[in-house]
């Protein structure tokens, strides 16, 4: 592994970090998440780079909206859902085991119209 690295964000497949990981995610307008997840040991952050939305943490769920950074322990639930104009934003993930550890918790919100 190299001392440092550089890549544009919407080319980053792999950093060369066993530290930490980092990924785009843009959800369409009216975007709905059913399902959530959660990870063992990985803690992450997400910082919102357009539009608006929710986050649903465990039970609770947060507004969210441009520059908000949220952190996210490993064991709690987590999905999002979309605004009216859409939600952009950066995951960055701690250290994980090899493999990966992410959990996916099935059903976390009721479908649309339900």
């Amino acid at each position: 592994m190299s001392d440092s690295a550089i890549k544009n964000l919407m080319d980053v497949e792999y950093l060369d970090s066993d530290q930490l990981g980092i990924s785009y995610q843009r959800f369409e307008p009216g975007f709905v998440s059913i399902d959530g997840h959660s990870h063992e040991v990985q803690e992450e952050a997400y910082v919102i780079l357009s539009g608006s939305g929710q986050i649903k943490l465990g039970d609770e769920v947060v507004e969210l909206k441009k520059w908000d950074v949220v952190r996210v322990a490993p064991k709690v639930v987590r999905g999002f859902d979309a605004g009216p104009d859409g939600l952009e934003l950066i995951a960055v993930g701690a250290k994980k085991p090899e493999g990966g550890d992410g959990v996916i918790a099935k059903g976390r919100w009721a479908a649309p119209g339900a």
